[in-house]
């Protein structure tokens, strides 16, 4: 997502009504219970199978006499210039449909035990607005939410049909999704974000090497090896030694 800004709370509401206005803007997605919101003057009450949109700067408060959680996404507001995702501003209330309930779902388990990381919680926003908006997510929001997937288990058996299934794609358009949003390739994005990830290891780990290959995805540590010998012209031990070497010499 283009947007600055990006975050999201697990929150509950109490009897007493409280208000706030922000320069962002939120989605409130309850996950249990009610609440009941009003945006500017504008009241509804909240239950999980509907949405709340709060635009950047306007006043709402919300309150609950009964036990509830939802899930707060704050959203930059330039989110809401980008293509279909302006229309949330139409109505500050609005319903949620099955596949969009399945998302809110899927990250209120999520958020109930720890925060998501940054990485699935941008690959899931977009196919969340998207669902909001139009029922289905577009291509593009599929291949981001695929790439925050595979940023957050890149160890995983990741094949270019594999990735094409896992956004519901063909593997044709995914090659041409990549060729649009990324410059690049399925297989040759994927071997780039392996390398990241076992170097940022390397750097900040004392893994041993074999451990580190196998986790990054490559099928041993002489997978690993040659592919960094041709994309950096080192190995995984003399990369490692070299950080450190430089590390010591800065302090």
């Amino acid at each position: 997502m283009a947007a600055a800004l990006l975050d999201l709370h697990l929150r509950s509401y109490g009897a007493a009504r409280s208000s706030d206005r922000h320069e962002f803007g939120q989605l409130v997605l309850p996950v249990s219970g009610e609440v009941a919101l009003e945006i500017e003057g504008r009241q509804a009450r909240l239950d999980p199978l509907r949405v709340a949109v709060v635009a950047p700067g306007a006043w709402h408060s919300q309150c609950s006499p009964v036990a509830n959680r939802s899930l707060i996404v704050d959203l930059g507001p330039d989110t809401f210039a980008q293509g279909p995702w302006q229309r949330l501003l139409e109505q500050p209330f609005g319903a949620i449909g099955p596949a969009a309930r399945k998302l809110v779902e899927f990250m209120g388990i999520m958020a109930a035990t720890a925060p998501p990381a940054p990485s699935v919680l941008a690959g899931w926003t977009p196919l969340l607005l998207d669902t909001l908006v139009l029922g289905a997510p577009a291509p593009s929001s599929r291949l981001a939410a695929l790439l925050a997937r595979i940023e957050a288990e890149p160890g995983l058996p990741w094949t270019t049909e594999a990735m094409a299934r896992a956004c519901s794609l063909s593997v044709s358009r995914l090659h041409a999704l990549f060729r649009e949003e990324r410059d690049s390739t399925p297989h040759d994005w994927l071997l780039d974000c392996r390398l990241r990830h076992a170097c940022e290891w390397l750097r900040a780990t004392a893994r041993p090497v074999a451990e580190i290959a196998l986790a990054a995805g490559f099928s041993e540590q002489s997978a690993l090896t040659r592919a960094m010998r041709r994309a950096m012209d080192t190995t995984p031990a003399a990369y490692r030694r070299a950080y450190r070497e430089n590390l010591s010499n800065q302090q």
